[in-house]
This record gives structure tokens, C-alpha cells and sequence, in this order.
């Protein structure tokens, strides 16, 4: 088991205080577990919030767009000509009968079958073509049904029935597997009390990975004995987020975002669905753009953050959310680990090198993230410098040089080489780093040394605001390191854009560029790990890009929001667009940011339909004379209409539409599932 809570237990007697389950506000009904555990979730494409989905008949959805009137006139006069055609195949089947008189008299029982055989099958002929063209059934669906519904439900009295019956009946059993699989009094135990979604799925799922092998069933059964709803409970012990408002599913790992349209330009399948997202999209990545003021963050940022640490408690997946101090992304409360260089109460700190085995990757990791967008020319020499006195530091000290040590080898400071020589001999690894030194102190007096320019970027961080926030002597807080995605952490990391707005830069690119990093190389991949970057300007480089496609395959992916593709130098935009698989333009997008939208989602085919008016020339004399009267008398000619139906190439949206025409609250995406599936871009109502 992963968790077998034995420092948890508590016995039977114990008095704890309720735990809220989801939805349980004042003046709400009570959460359903029974009723949400055991609703259909039908199969659906991608982005379908299947909770409560119902699959949309092609048929019946293009009649329902009839009006009213139309459509009870089509059926009256196909009933008119319908019945006209059975009199007319009655009497035709009364004449092809008319021979059998000529046969013996036990013979009119056969002629009398034939007749009402005829009769029959005409009538079925005559429904079927009639009542399709018609539309006869769409009629009883709309009008016919629900009035005989209501004359049945006034006339006839309703039957008594057992209320707990009936209620027994309507329920199924969200304990059923448990009962099944011999943890009876586990199942007992829970249907006694108020379990929540959160408490479902991650009993559930303790209870999957007790059943790969039975000898972990009896411990399964005596933690649920023992706590009940709140056996294996997250670390915190928390079993609800404070505050919680959007709809989530758990049990597919959902968050409902809105409603999809219902507009030509969206799939049949889509409209009038609830739009949602699950770790099967998230996986590919989404990009999404768009003005400041246009919900990005509290409609798509926060509902996922709050999404991923729900189900961070269901021990389902594990989140990093990046942005601004004052971004409303979830209070506190939500995150196990808060990180916020630049504010003294902080009680963690930022591990620089994410905890990194090999030296010179964590060297390079950090090179890139200290140097600025201009200076990306000078990355590669900027990694060796750092990577030249990383390494020996490492190898001398075992731990990874501080900022200020760090920066002091950089520039070069006589006492800081001869110490880091001096331990270098005393563990006796001065020969396998002597070459690195040296090849430093001859780059220390050259203009163009990268580790001049590396110990300037580093002064950054090394502010008071910033003392104990990046130790790695201890001396600090405790280090945060994203080797730890194996776990369902959640964790925030607030920016200091406002008092720091270069070193946040710097962050950011570093938080960024680390998650990337260790969730792509994890070994225990069953946690879906989610990154959201509120604002992820500054944190993309060429690493970062190429690092996204690769967390399609190991069960990662990020949410990053931008205000506009301007922010991002050019050479990353089109790369960027490649590497994620879900897009999102929000309203008011500048016209060239549009543009790559529009190029990315290419054309479809449409029905385009031109009517060309003509003059009318045709006809005699008399014809011709009657056409002059009448443009004398009314000013018009006449005039023959020509109508041509063709399919033309035209784009899904166009740079304009996405620029001009979104509505406020809106948003369109398109999706990319891990598998492979895509979804066109949809017209999404996000203010649901």
C-alpha cells in the first residue's frame, strides 16, 4: 500500500470533527455520493464534460431548428396526401383481388387475408415515406408527448410506493466493488458516513492498487475500519480545498469550464455541451492569449489550479502553479508548499539547481534561466562558465554553491578560487577539475567573459529580500525541488513582479524550465503532473519548447497563459505552437496574433450558395410588351434568378473574427488529446 496510515490510525471512539464534503454551503442539498458516483458518463470526444452528457441524434437536432408553424403545416399536408395515397393503394388492392371471385367459396377466407395483408402493407408504406417527410415524429416528440404527459398526470391518480423502496431501487451501490472483493465490513463502515468526491476517488484508488495483489486487502480493510472517510488521506490531511466553487469530476479528473455554443461553426457533437478539461488534453499542453481583462486567469488559470490540488487529495495528480503574488490563483490554504521569494514570512525557499544529480545539468538549467531574452546568443558559453566552477564546487563541498559563493567564483574573487583549490586538494579531487580552473582564471580579465556577465544577473537574487530564499547550506529555508512530481504536492510559487519584476523574470524561467525538466524524467509516472504559469512570458526558451512535446509521454503537461505572442521573442512563436496541442484565443487578441491562430487551425469546406440576377429577355412578343408596361408603370425590370451551390476552402476562424468578432466572457479552443485525437476549434461561453 502506498499510504498504510498506520501514524494515522485512530480508533473507533475517536470524536473528530465533520469534514465538509463538496457542495455542502449553507442552503445547499447535500452532496449525493450514491447519485454522482453512479450517473452516466457516456464516451465523448475530447473536451465533453461527460458528466450528464447525452449524445445529440444528427436527425433530430436538424429538426428542432424547424419553427413551429412549418413544420405542423409539412405534416398536416402529408397526412392530407398520406391518406389520399392509402385510399387510393386500398382501392388499387381491391381491384387485384377481384380475380379470386372466380375461385371456389372455401376460398374467400384466403381472399379476405390477402385484402387486409394489402391493406396492411400500404398503410406501412405510407407512414414511412409520409411520416419521414413530414416529420411526424419530431411532432409527437414536441407537441403529442408532453400533452398527453400532463392530461395522464392530472387524470390518473399516482400509486402509493414505499419511499425507502423506491429509493433503494433508484440508488446503485458506490461500494459495490468493495463488497465484492471481501472488504464488506470496509464498505459498512463508509456507507455510514458523509464521503465527498475527494474521499471517494482516492479510497477508490487505494483500493485498485490493494487489489494487484491480495496480500494488501486486510490492510486496505483495517485502515478503512479505522478512519473511515478519512483513510488515506493526503499528508495535509486535508480532504477539501476552502473556497471551492467550479464543478469538477473527479472520478474522470474533469474541470467544467463552460458551454460550448451552439453555432454552425461547432461540431454537432459539441454544442450546447459543457466544456471541460482532463489530464488526457492537459497532456499535450495549452496555450492560451489574450488582452489582460479577459478572464484568462479567473476562468482557465484558477479552475485548473483548483482542479489539479483536488486531485492532488485524491492522490490522482500533483500541481505547480506559477504566478504573481497578487494573481488569484487560490488562497494559501489550497497548497501544501507556498514559495515566496521576497516575502520574509515565507516558509520555504527555491532549490536553484532542482535538486539535480549531474552537476552540469543543473549548471545549465540555471545558466538559461538567468540569462536575459537579448542575450540568449550567448547561451552556450554562459552553461560552461557555470558549469566550470559548479562542478568543482560540487565535488569539494558536496552541495551546490549559494548565490553569493557562486557569484564570487564567477567574478572571479581571488579568496573564493583559492578556497574552492584549497578543498579541492583536501578531498582529493584537484586533478579532475584543475583544467576547468584554470580556463576560468585566463576568461577573468576578457571583455566578453560570460561569467562577469553571469555574476551580474546573479546580484539580482542576492538582495536582502531575498536572504535564505535560495541556501543550500542549510543556513535557509527549507529548499523546494521539483524532484519531489513522484508526489501529490501541491505547490505555488509567487513572483515578486512588482518590487523585483527582472529577478521574477529569472524565476520564472527557472521554476519553468525545472518542472519541465524532472517531470520528463521521472520513473514513477502514475501522478499526472500539472504545471499553470499565469503569465508565461518570461518563462519560455528553446529548452523549455522542445521539453513540452516531450511530456506528452510522461503524463505531464501545462496550462500557459500569455497576453500577447509579441512578448515571446519571434524565433520561439512558431515552435511554441508546434510543441502544444490545445490552443485558446480569448477576446480582443491583437490582428497578428490572430493570424497564427488562424494559420494553426487552417480551412474546412463550405457551402457557399451565389444567386445572380439577370434580366429577363425571354418569351415573344406579347411577353416583351407585357415587361415594357411594367417597368413603366412600376420603375422595375424583370428579372430571372440563377442560384449555384459550390464547396469552397474557407478558414475555420479568420485573424478578424478572432480580433473583432468574439463576445465578451468567450473564448474558442482547440483540442489535442495524448492519444491523438483532435477536436476543431470551439466557440466556448465561459462565464457559466
Amino acid at each position: 500500500m502506498a499510504q498504510d496510515g498506520s501514524h494515522h490510525h485512530v480508533e473507533h471512539t475517536t470524536t473528530r470533527p465533520p469534514t465538509p464534503v463538496p457542495h455542502q454551503r449553507p442552503g445547499t442539498p447535500a452532496f449525493d455520493l450514491a447519485a454522482w458516483a453512479t450517473a452516466p458518463r457516456p464516451e465523448a470526444e475530447p473536451g465533453v464534460y461527460r458528466l450528464g452528457y447525452r449524445r445529440i441524434d444528427p436527425e433530430r437536432a436538424e429538426a428542432a431548428r424547424v419553427p413551429t408553424w412549418p413544420l405542423l403545416l409539412r405534416a398536416a399536408l402529408n397526412v392530407v396526401v398520406g391518406w389520399l395515397a392509402f385510399v387510393y393503394g386500398v382501392e388499387f388492392a381491391k381491384d387485384g383481388t377481384t380475380l379470386i371471385g372466380v375461385l371456389p367459396s372455401r376460398s374467400a377466407f384466403v381472399a379476405t387475408s390477402v385484402v387486409l395483408t394489402l391493406n396492411v402493407l400500404v398503410l406501412g408504406v405510407v407512414i414511412k415515406v409520409f411520416g419521414r417527410m413530414g416529420r411526424w415524429l419530431e411532432v409527437w416528440r414536441r407537441y403529442a408527448a408532453p400533452l398527453l404527459s400532463r392530461t395522464v398526470t392530472q387524470e390518473e391518480p399516482a400509486e402509493e410506493v414505499d419511499p425507502a423502496a423506491a429509493e433503494a431501487a433508484r440508488r446503485l451501490d458506490p461500494w459495490d466493488g468493495l463488497r465484492r472483493g471481501g472488504a464488506v465490513d470496509a464498505a459498512v463502515r463508509l456507507d455510514g458516513e458523509a464521503v465527498g468526491d475527494v474521499d471517494y476517488v482516492r479510497i477508490r484508488r487505494a483500493w485498485e492498487s490493494a487489489q494487484a495483489d491480495p496480500v494488501f486487502v486486510p490492510a486496505f480493510a483495517e485502515q478503512v475500519a479505522a478512519r473511515g472517510a478519512a483513510a488515506f488521506a493526503h499528508p495535509s490531511e486535508a480532504r477539501e480545498l476552502p473556497g471551492r466553487v467550479r464543478r469538477h469530476d473527479l472520478l474522470l479528473g474533469q474541470v467544467c469550464l463552460g458551454v460550448t455554443q451552439d453555432v454552425p461553426k461547432n461540431p454537432l457533437s459539441h454544442r450546447a455541451a459543457g466544456f471541460a478539461l482532463d489530464p488526457a488534453v492537459l497532456g499535450t499542453s495549452l496555450l492560451a492569449v489574450g488582452p489582460a481583462g479577459t478572464g484568462k486567469t479567473a476562468r482557465l488559470a484558477r479552475p485548473v489550479a483548483e482542479a489539479l490540488c483536488l486531485q492532488a487529495l485524491a492522490a490522482t495528480a500533483c500541481a505547480v502553479v506559477v504566478g504573481a503574488a497578487d494573481a488569484d490563483l487560490g488562497p494559501d490554504a489550497w497548497y501544501d508548499v507556498v514559495i515566496a521569494p521576497g516575502d520574509p514570512a515565507s516558509v520555504y525557499g527555491l532549490d536553484l539547481y532542482g535538486a539535480a544529480q549531474d552537476p552540469d545539468d543543473a549548471a545549465a538549467r540555471l545558466a538559461d534561466a538567468l540569462l536575459p531574452d537579448e542575450l540568449t546568443a550567448r547561451a552556450e558559453n554562459a552553461r560552461t562558465a557555470l558549469q566550470q566552477v559548479v562542478g568543482p564546487f560540487h565535488a569539494a563541498f558536496g552541495r551546490y554553491p549559494g548565490v553569493r559563493e557562486l557569484r564570487a567564483l564567477l567574478g572571479g574573487e581571488p579568496d573564493a578560487l583559492a578556497a574552492l583549490v584549497k578543498a579541492l586538494g583536501v578531498a582529493g579531487r584537484l586533478a579532475a577539475y584543475e583544467r576547468d580552473l584554470e580556463y576560468r582564471e585566463r576568461q577573468r580579465d576578457r571583455a566578453d567573459d560570460p561569467g562577469a556577465l553571469l555574476a551580474d544577473r546573479l546580484g539580482l537574487l542576492e538582495r536582502p529580500a531575498f536572504e535564505g530564499a535560495f541556501a543550500t547550506d542549510g543556513s535557509g529555508r527549507p529548499p523546494f525541488a521539483m524532484r519531489v512530481l513522484d508526489h501529490p504536492l501541491r505547490v505555488r510559487v509567487k513572483l515578486p513582479e512588482r518590487s523585483h519584476p527582472e529577478a521574477a523574470r529569472m524565476l520564472s524561467r527557472l521554476v519553468v524550465g525545472q518542472f519541465v525538466q524532472a517531470a520528463g524524467a521521472r520513473e514513477d509516472r502514475s501522478l499526472f503532473a500539472g504545471l499553470v504559469v499565469d503569465d508565461a512570458s518570461a518563462a519560455l526558451d528553446a529548452n523549455t519548447v522542445r521539453g513540452l512535446q516531450r511530456m506528452r509521454g510522461a503524463n505531464a503537461g501545462a496550462v500557459l497563459l500569455l497576453r500577447t505572442l509579441v512578448d515571446l521573442p519571434e524565433a520561439l512563436r512558431a515552435p511554441l505552437f508546434g510543441a502544444v496541442g490545445c490552443r485558446m484565443a480569448f477576446p480582443g487578441i491583437a490582428p497578428w496574433d490572430g493570424r497564427m491562430f488562424s494559420e494553426a487551425w487552417g480551412t474546412h469546406l463550405v457551402q457557399e450558395t451565389a444567386v445572380t440576377h439577370t434580366p429577363d429577355t425571354s418569351g415573344g412578343l406579347m411577353r416583351r410588351a407585357g415587361r415594357v408596361g411594367r417597368k413603366a408603370l412600376s420603375g422595375t425590370t424583370a428579372q430571372t434568378e440563377s442560384v449555384t451551390t459550390r464547396d469552397v476552402e474557407r478558414l475555420r476562424w479568420s485573424p478578424s473574427d478572432l480580433a473583432h468578432a468574439l463576445p465578451a466572457g468567450h473564448a474558442v479552443v482547440s483540442l489535442t488529446a495524448v492519444s491523438g485525437e483532435q477536436v476543431p476549434p470551439l466557440l466556448v461561453d465561459l462565464r457559466g
